[in-house]
């Protein structure tokens, strides 16, 4: 898939959104995931895209429910 899809454009800002909602840094993030802050980079500028069990881990260590985040995604994918 495309990595500019617009799709991959919304995912991206909603978990960078999520993020600094919370007040958490990119590096505390990675921290949390146990990988390098450059993970964390690189999926929000787009260098690589997350799958389906990263996007859970991404979500749970935000401190928020899985099933009600990912909803909200996917409806905004749809807008």
């Amino acid at each position: 898939m495309n990595k500019q899809d617009p799709r991959y454009l919304k995912i991206r800002g909603f978990l960078k959104d999520l993020r600094k909602e919370q007040g958490v840094k990119q590096q505390d993030l990675a921290d949390k995931l146990g990988l390098p802050q450059s993970y964390v980079s690189k999926y929000e500028s787009g260098e690589r895209n997350i799958d389906l069990v990263e996007l859970i881990d991404i979500v749970k260590f935000l401190d928020l429910e899985p099933t009600t985040v990912i909803p909200e995604l996917v409806a905004s994918l749809t807008e």
